[in-house]
């Protein structure tokens, strides 16, 4: 998903769960700022039913996990997630101790993180490649960001990752979670099964060009709704972390937990899925300080 009203901390320190930060004058924090546009927010309903309020089998069984194995997240470290959804990471944080922060740019699914997380971390609307112009956000504030397959709807890369360091303590951490652009290209990959060799193969077409892909989450159910997924090689992550002063250091590939592929057996299916991976997580270590691309103007 991407990015979405729950405050951030200040300088008085971090509000409870559910509170709203405040201007001087008694207005909400952040209460002129535009709302962010994301094609998202139409399909927050029908989304956040297909996911339920822990996520979809793919989250809770890989995704998540993943994403606590390299977040590490101590008591009272501050969380940011960025493209945080209906806020399926929040109760996991919560729960590890950590002080959680969602940022969307869908008023419709931070609705729906509230509802269902509302005590268990704190919600900003905002878009993130403008994270600087946040008034909730404190630059170097936060121990952790995360983007929970977030990254690949959000384009360009460089503010999103300049904001997120920006964002970041000295030595924090910065953790992704998506889907392997090397064999998952949106349009341009699939399964196939060889006869003659009795073997699952995956089928990739493109991979160095960076792709904007058209999406219809509801395929043919007379939506025209349409997100775009940006697919991009690694090295646009990698290099992209480093050009802000976060190095990766861990890389894992989480191979799916079932498949199936039409034709072939189920001893081929299973090599094939414990060989191919379905997400790559990297965790990457803030180890000096971003560019200054525009810090936040004074009021």
């Amino acid at each position: 998903m991407s990015s979405k009203q729950g405050p951030g901390p200040n300088k008085k320190g971090p509000l409870r769960p559910g509170a709203t930060a405040r201007r001087r004058g008694g207005e909400p924090r952040g209460a002129q700022q535009p709302a962010a546009r994301t094609s998202w927010d139409p399909l927050a309903t029908w989304y956040n039913g297909w996911m339920g309020e822990g996520g979809s089998e793919y989250h809770r069984q890989l995704a998540v996990p993943a994403v606590m194995r390299l977040l590490e997240p101590e008591s009272g470290e501050q969380i940011l997630d960025v493209g945080c959804g209906q806020g399926v990471l929040a109760p996991h944080v919560s729960s590890a101790g950590g002080r959680y922060v969602g940022l969307d740019a869908s008023p419709r699914l931070l609705d729906l993180a509230r509802k269902a997380h509302g005590r268990k971390g704190l919600f900003v609307l905002g878009d993130a490649r403008q994270i600087p112009s946040l008034r909730e956000i404190e630059s170097q504030s936060y121990d952790a960001v995360t983007f929970l397959l977030s990254i690949q709807d959000m384009d360009p890369l460089e503010p999103v990752f300049s904001g997120a360091a920006w964002a970041l303590k000295a030595e924090g951490r910065a953790v992704l979670l998506l889907t392997h652009p090397a064999f998952r290209v949106p349009r341009q990959s699939g399964w196939g099964w060889d006869e003659g060799r009795k073997l699952v193969y995956r089928r990739i077409d493109r991979y160095l060009t960076p792709l904007p892909v058209p999406m219809n989450p509801l395929g043919g159910n007379g939506s025209g709704v349409v997100t775009r997924s940006f697919h991009r090689p690694m090295s646009h992550y990698v290099n992209g972390l480093a050009d802000q002063g976060l190095l990766v250091e861990h890389m894992e590939e989480i191979p799916a937990h079932k498949l199936n592929v039409a034709g072939s057996t189920t001893r081929a299916a299973n090599l094939a899925r414990k060989e191919i991976p379905l997400f790559v997580a990297l965790r990457a270590r803030k180890i000096r300080h971003a560019p200054d691309n525009g810090s936040r103007q004074p009021a």
